[in-house]
């Protein structure tokens, strides 16, 4: 039985002596507790409870329940981040709640850049084919003037080699957006250092949601959208128009201030067509 945490808050009162009112822990499990003897329910009108055996309420709570503690119980499900040894310690199964074995994100870079990681220096120094993953990204540390180059799709992270002559202007460090349920861990990271944002996806109305809805909502001025310059001819000639007639605007184009990306929306209109990034990727 899964033991809500306000229940296991109102338990923990009375294995402690507390007395409370019935009207605050109405839970069928506190119903099973009372008729087993374990706790009483004492008054006529303003009904309280009260723990008989504190023994054995922790051994129906361990058989029951796989509860080895309360307050241990109570501070592992309030707990945003939670290893499976504490839950194993707490409840007596690692899967009692989701746990996930991996945070953090991918990065990627064609030359070294120097970073700190848990107060160490090190060289990121990528072979080509392969990544890395930071799992301490709150002890992640950059040089200011590094950007941050968040790549949508896995070939063109793949393949940063054959898109430098893009981002010849800038000092990049590549981040992948995927796997998705990692992106969390990216956005908080980029909120925790002052680097500026740079959104390298699809050129069509998915692609800029993403952008909007992700990046620019969380990040504000520090974000922008990456357009190539020649982005009229790219879509003229190699743009989808089936991704156009079937893509949905999912974002406001009232709220947006960035002259590029009001601009990619027009020439998209224009065209009436959308175009993946993979068409950067210098062959």
């Amino acid at each position: 039985m899964k033991v809500p945490v306000h229940i296991a808050e109102k338990l923990l009162q009375l294995s402690q002596g507390e007395s409370i009112p019935s009207s605050l822990a109405k839970h069928s499990l506190i119903e099973d507790l009372v008729l087993e003897g374990i706790i009483e329910r004492k008054g006529r009108i303003q009904k309280s409870l009260l723990v008989i055996d504190n023994k054995a309420l922790h051994t129906y709570l361990q058989n029951k329940c796989s509860i080895n503690d309360l307050q241990q119980y109570i501070q592992v499900n309030r707990k945003e981040e939670v290893t499976r040894t504490e839950l194993v310690a707490a409840t007596s199964d690692s899967k009692h709640t989701g746990v996930r074995s991996f945070k953090g994100f991918l990065v990627n870079c064609y030359s070294p850049i120097q970073v700190t990681l848990n107060g160490k220096e090190i060289t990121l120094n990528l072979v080509d084919g392969t990544f890395q993953f930071i799992y301490d990204y709150e002890k992640f540390g950059l040089s200011p003037d590094i950007t941050i180059v968040g790549i949508e799709n896995p070939s063109n992270f793949r393949h940063i080699d054959k898109q430098k002559y893009l981002f010849s202007d800038i000092k990049p460090l590549f981040v992948s957006r995927y796997p998705q349920n990692q992106s969390k861990d990216l956005i908080k990271f980029l909120q925790s250092i002052p680097n500026n944002y740079l959104h390298f996806g699809d050129f069509d109305f998915a692609g800029i949601g993403i952008y909007l809805n992700e990046f620019k909502r969380n990040l504000a001025d520090k974000a922008s959208f990456f357009v190539p310059d020649n982005i009229d001819e790219l879509l003229k000639e190699f743009g989808n128009k089936k991704r156009y007639d079937e893509q949905k605007i999912n974002f406001d184009s009232k709220t947006i201030t960035e002259a590029k990306v009001l601009k990619l929306i027009d020439t998209i209109h224009k065209r009436r067509k959308g175009l993946d990034q993979e068409i950067l990727i210098n062959e």
